[in-house]
């Protein structure tokens, strides 16, 4: 064994019925549970150097906020704030982390979820034994798919739709590489942390779940005696579920929702499965390290925001308002186009008047020869392997919707070409650039 220590906590926070779940948009209030929400908390020590990394069931907690719970982690357990590393799964079937809103479940909530975080970090450092580390990397195939395309007319769109035959190609290419660390403990359970990028945006409608992350976790403590697992969603921002050349039996369990997005319960829990076989894959023949360091840092750029130019706020306006009016009928969209057009005017609507640029948080936890790199939003796929190839390092595995969730970062080519993402980010073209050469910066850093 090395001077490792690794604990594990784990709390339910499955919410009340009839809070306000994310994404899409559209009101959305839950009104059932098909699986319980947790937070899953992975307690590491080194010597006198400690981390607490937490992984929560939800769409993403913004900067501020974050900020808050990681402060009050941080109060409860004597871990310093910088070494507390909070990530979302961002799935999109739970409630929206907000404050300020008026809504009395909201704010109850809130407070719930900020007490159970630190009940789960507390856990987690009373479990700690000591333990020896394993990485490697599995495959998990044809579940995450390019989710942005050149139509035949030129234009480029997310998600066009299943089967769609205006179709031309897709833009970029998937990473499906399942990252894991295996931490083996003396009189205790084994701990397995597992990486893998993809949106979870797979269930739908309004009944509350962890989405293909929660089925993930529970496949592999199934499928392997004494082991708990957390999961860390990696650089998915362009990517999800979505087959749009479907054969066979590839829609089993799924449905078109209403914005040409097939989705279902049952393909939520069959990507969980495959992401858990990769794990399989790899479990019994990981390469066992010495970990001799444990190292957290983090470090604040600012990112140019994505401000309208002064003609195009006129039309954002009247699209803003029909919306928020419930008249999203008057407009002359549908599908996923209605969203990009929505997601776009009330952008330029919030950045009417600034901000210039936002500052965000970048974090890195060195484990011995692996290092997680925290990103506050939604970084596409060309980002996670930018990181990923990072030298010195055994593996880097990114983490979206960490320390934040601030949106998407997409590449400058995306940008040039358009589409759902860039003209929805509220961060101006080359943020991806940066973040890449800011994060490979800190990474360097940490080795020293």
């Amino acid at each position: 064994m090395s001077e490792l220590y690794a604990g594990f906590g784990r709390v339910d926070v499955t919410p009340m019925m009839g809070i306000n779940l994310a994404g899409y948009y559209q009101v959305r209030l839950a009104d059932g549970v098909l699986d319980p929400l947790e937070i899953n908390a992975l307690a590491l020590r080194v010597g006198e150097a400690a981390a607490i990394l937490l992984s929560i069931d939800h769409c993403g907690i913004v900067r501020d906020i974050a900020w808050d719970y990681r402060r009050y982690v941080s109060e409860a357990t004597g871990v310093p704030v910088e070494a507390v590393f909070l990530h979302t799964t961002h799935t999109h079937t739970a409630p929206v982390l907000r404050r300020g809103t008026g809504d009395p479940l909201e704010a109850e909530y809130d407070q719930f979820v900020r007490r159970r975080m630190a009940d789960a970090a507390r856990f987690a450092l009373a479990d700690l034994k000591p333990a020896r580390m394993g990485f490697g990397t599995g495959t998990a195939p044809n579940i995450a798919f390019v989710r942005r395309f050149r139509m035949k007319d030129g234009s480029i769109q997310t998600n066009p739709g299943v089967d769609n035959p205006n179709i031309l190609e897709p833009i970029g290419a998937v990473d499906e590489r399942v990252h894991v660390l295996r931490f083996d403990r003396e009189g205790a359970d084994s701990l397995v942390l597992v990486n893998f990028g993809d949106h979870p945006d797979v269930v739908g409608g309004c009944k509350i779940s962890a989405d293909w992350p929660g089925f993930l976790r529970r496949t592999v403590e199934q499928a392997l005696d004494g082991v708990r697992c957390i999961a860390f969603n990696g650089a998915q921002g362009d990517v999800n579920h979505v087959n749009v050349h479907p054969r066979g039996g590839d829609l089993n369990g799924m449905f078109l929702d209403f914005d040409d997005v097939a989705r279902g319960y049952d393909h939520a829990r069959y990507m969980g499965r495959v992401v858990a076989g990769a794990v399989l894959q790899t479990y019994d023949k990981v390469q066992y390290t010495p970990v001799e360091r444990l190292q957290c840092l983090q470090k604040t750029i600012e990112i140019p925001s994505n401000m309208p130019a002064p003609g195009e706020l006129p039309e954002a306006c009247r699209i803003n308002e029909l919306h928020k009016a419930g008249r999203d009928s008057e407009l002359p969209y549908a599908g996923m186009m209605l969203t990009t057009v929505v997601a776009e005017a009330e952008r330029m609507v919030d950045l009417a008047n600034g901000p210039a640029s936002f500052p965000m948080e970048l974090t890195g936890v060195a484990i011995g020869p692996v290092a997680l790199l925290g990103i506050p939003g939604e970084p596409f796929t060309g980002i996670g392997r930018a990181l990923k190839a990072a030298p010195g390092w055994a593996a880097v595995l990114p983490s979206c919707n960490t320390n934040g969730k601030e949106g998407y970062f997409p590449m400058q080519e995306a940008y040039d070409e358009g589409g759902y993402e860039s003209r929805s980010s509220y961060f101006r073209a080359g943020v991806a650039e940066r973040i890449i050469e800011e994060g490979l910066a800190l990474l360097a850093d940490l080795r020293k």
